[in-house]
């Protein structure tokens, strides 16, 4: 059995020790937690125009300042609130993406099972594997088609797929990654028992 250290991975994760932990333990695990995907999403909503591991250097201090993305405390956020998260360099000091993680709480209060609504988008179990990782598929743009239509705000067709791609709705892990076999079983029993 080979170390951790020399296993094979997903080439885009080989940067830094940060995104090798996040490709190894999260990404592409299926979630199904409404909170959970909540926080993935608005997460990938405050990615857009920047790189991912500016998310993640930034998300524990994100959890901690956005009450761990409760969707009724950030539902409840206050102007004030806004103000003070805008002169905070931990967050990403961008006022319509602030804005949008509020109103998009608020959305996702109205939405009956939101996590089953945002399985509902997720291709069939088998159906899913590309030859080259697109940026966007149809099913990524279907949800953004209803997400914002919902009024949902930092949910285009590309960020939709960022996201699925890491709760795991597909798995898009290099089939010579040593995480392939894992998640592939995991997205498919996910798929199968929607």
């Amino acid at each position: 059995m080979t170390s951790l250290a020399t296993r094979k991975r997903c080439s885009w994760c080989e940067s830094s020790d940060l995104y090798r932990r996040y490709h190894d333990t999260e990404w592409g695990v299926p979630l199904k937690d409404e909170a959970a995907l909540f926080r993935l999403l608005m997460l990938e909503g405050q990615q857009a125009g920047l790189s991912w591991i500016t998310v993640l250097n930034k998300r524990e201090h994100m959890d901690h300042v956005f009450w761990d993305f409760d969707l009724k405390k950030l539902a409840e956020a206050s102007a004030a609130h806004l103000e003070t998260w805008l002169c905070d360099p931990g967050l990403i000091r961008h006022r319509g993406k602030l804005e949008a993680l509020i109103a998009n709480a608020q959305l996702a209060l109205t939405i009956k099972d939101f996590s089953f609504w945002l399985w509902s988008f997720a291709a069939p179990a088998g159906s899913y594997r590309h030859t080259q990782v697109p940026a966007e598929t149809p099913e990524s743009r279907n949800m953004s088609k209803a997400l914002k239509k919902a009024g949902f705000r930092f949910v285009g067709p590309t960020i939709c797929y960022a996201f699925m791609q890491s709760a795991g709705m597909v798995n898009d892990h290099d089939p010579s990654c040593w995480r392939f076999e894992h998640c592939d079983k995991l997205v498919s029993e996910a798929l199968s028992a929607r």
